[in-house]
């Protein structure tokens, strides 16, 4: 028949070992020949195996409690206070003790002695005697570690289990299984973001490989259409080209006849001018011009001494000393006609306009003691002045200034007459062609960048599988008292006061960490704005596994080095596969 029995460790301060149907306190770690599992049961305490033994049941009890005797002595691991499982094989009482660092070997039972006799302090795992000393925590439900053995009974609980206050007299609490319980509680909220987080990050690759797919075939439809509208560039080039030789030949007549229109316009009144002046100057109408006559103009004169004597006015008329109508329009009138000054016209230099204008503003007025010394004559010569005034009203008043019709006229004489029927046809036909030239450029251009984006965006590495590609394009923000940070992936990074202010380049995409542990986890920012009398900014962003993606700090560790962190689903990592007995242990 088989029975089914319990192994069960022994209660602290005791060695007895039972054999129970209960729950027990220990795991049984080595099977037992002959025997097979068929399960675990939860203690009180810990953990059991609940074991079957194939005997028959008049043979039950001796064999059964030789074979525990077996298993007992085969998980019971006797070891001094303080000393760590895996270093239980130096602490053989049977033989002498070697310091760990191998300075010198001492007998056994000075071990834990509270007397240090080797320097590495390992002769006294379980006391505070030596200074280098280490106690190893078991903490059995929760994690092992090491406290310096100055800790060792000085009445503060550093293990949770309180094995380092064996003999202070502090009663400690044993808090191993509660730190256990939260510590897995913890571990396994962790556990279920990296598996939901990796859950997220396979629809992100597979996302991003039909992005991928997409760019692609978009890339290669933009190509395509690149080279059929670089062609009708071409092509309404020509037509451009073409359509602007008839243009450019009927403007050019029409400037040219233009500007024949306006020589012949400047030279007729040229001709006008110089008929009018010789007609000033010949004083006696003789039909010809003589020194005398040319004298009365000094405005003439060369050498700017106010007058014009006879001999310059004599070098001025040649040899013949007189010119007629004919020689003068023809050589005279061009060497002075610069200077000359119809007679009709007021040869006063104005005033300067703040002059006018102040006497215009401001009346002289005689002053006291003048209408005094004047007396009553003054009032009746005032009063003849007004009526000279009033009897010559043209005398007193300001030349009028040009008529805006006549200045109209001038400005229209010297503007070009629009373009003739046929002249203004080749130019819209011209400007059409142009306009559908510039258009398909445009078009032409506006497709080329997008090419070129659309390849440096496909050639960003996006990460092992491509996960890191939906971050493209995105922008995630970050407030805090002071700033608002914002990052861009594969762009950049900024910072911007809260109350107003520019913004500042904090970096540019640089690249992935170099190393192979943290590529595809920092992320490189570069060449941002420089510091005061310091180097440029520069930003690292540290990506955590996450569901969700947001940036959750921002920090200036360094002078103008910032880091910040940023949770993505991408940047989570396959979890390793449960066992079926990691579902039963509620310890860690």
């Amino acid at each position: 028949m088989a029975v089914r029995v319990v192994v069960t460790a022994p209660l602290p301060g005791s060695r007895d070992w039972t054999v129970d149907r209960k729950f027990c306190d220990f795991l049984l770690p080595l099977p037992v020949p002959g025997w097979s599992p068929i399960g675990r049961v939860l203690g009180s305490r810990g953990w059991a195996r609940s074991l079957l033994l194939p005997v028959p049941s008049t043979m039950l009890l001796p064999p059964l409690l030789l074979l525990l005797s077996v298993a007992t002595a085969a998980v019971e691991v006797k070891r001094p206070r303080g000393v760590s499982l895996t270093n239980h094989h130096f602490y053989d009482k049977s033989k002498p003790f070697t310091c760990l660092d191998g300075s010198s070997t001492i007998p056994f039972d000075q071990v834990n002695d509270d007397y240090c006799d080797c320097p590495d302090g390992s002769d006294e795992p379980g006391t505070a005697a030596c200074p280098e000393g280490r106690f190893h925590c078991t903490n059995a439900g929760y994690k092992p570690h090491y406290i310096p053995s100055s800790r060792v009974n000085d009445g503060i609980c550093d293990c949770c289990d309180a094995t380092d206050e064996y003999n202070s007299g502090v009663i400690c609490e044993n808090t191993c299984r509660e730190m256990g319980r939260k510590e897995k509680e913890t571990l396994e909220q962790m556990a279920e973001v990296a598996r939901e987080g990796f859950r997220l990050k396979k629809i992100l690759i597979e996302e991003g490989k039909k992005g991928q797919e997409e760019k692609r075939s978009r890339l290669l439809s933009l190509q395509e259409s690149k080279k059929a509208l670089e062609e009708q560039v071409a092509m309404l080039r020509a037509v451009k080209e073409e359509a602007e030789k008839p243009e450019k030949e009927f403007k050019e007549r029409h400037h040219r006849l233009w500007e024949e229109q306006q020589a012949a316009a400047r030279a007729a009144r040229d001709q006008e001018q110089a008929a009018s002046a010789f007609q000033e100057l010949d004083d006696n109408t003789d039909g010809v011009i003589s020194v005398a006559e040319l004298q009365t103009h000094p405005e003439l004169d060369p050498d700017g001494d106010g007058a014009l004597s006879e001999a310059e006015a004599q070098a001025l008329l040649g040899e013949t000393l007189q010119v007629d109508a004919a020689s003068f329009r023809d050589s005279l009138w061009a060497a002075i006609k610069d200077k000359y000054q119809q007679e009709s016209l007021p040869t006063v230099p104005p005033l300067p306009e703040a002059t006018t204008e102040m006497m215009l503003d401001v009346p002289e007025e005689p002053s006291p003691a003048e209408d005094e010394d004047e007396g009553p004559g003054l009032e009746e010569e005032t009063e003849e002045d007004e009526e000279d005034e009033e009897e010559s009203p043209e005398d007193d008043k300001e030349p009028l200034p040009p008529q805006p019709g006549k200045v109209d006229e001038e400005v229209e004489k010297d503007k070009m007459p629009p373009y003739d029927e046929k002249t203004q046809a080749y130019i819209d036909a011209a400007q059409e062609a142009r306009d559908h030239f510039e258009e398909a450029e445009k078009s032409l251009t506006e497709m080329e960048e997008s090419i070129r984006n659309l390849e440096q965006e496909m050639a960003l590495d996006l990460g092992p599988s491509g996960e890191f590609s939906y971050l493209f394009g995105q922008c995630y923000e970050l407030s805090t008292n002071e700033y608002i940070y914002r990052l861009c992936p594969f762009n950049r990074v900024t910072q911007k006061p809260n109350h107003g202010g520019s913004e500042t380049n904090l970096g540019t995409w640089g690249s992935w960490d170099a190393s192979e542990e943290e590529k595809f986890r920092i992320m490189h920012y570069e060449h941002g704005t420089g510091c005061w009398q310091g180097p440029n900014r520069s930003t690292k962003v540290k990506l955590v596994c996450g569901k969700e993606t947001v940036v959750t700090s921002a920090t200036e560790p360094s002078r103008c080095e910032y880091l910040m962190e940023l949770v993505t689903p991408a940047a989570c990592q396959e979890p390793p596969p449960e066992s079926p007995g990691d579902l039963d242990h509620d310890e860690l």
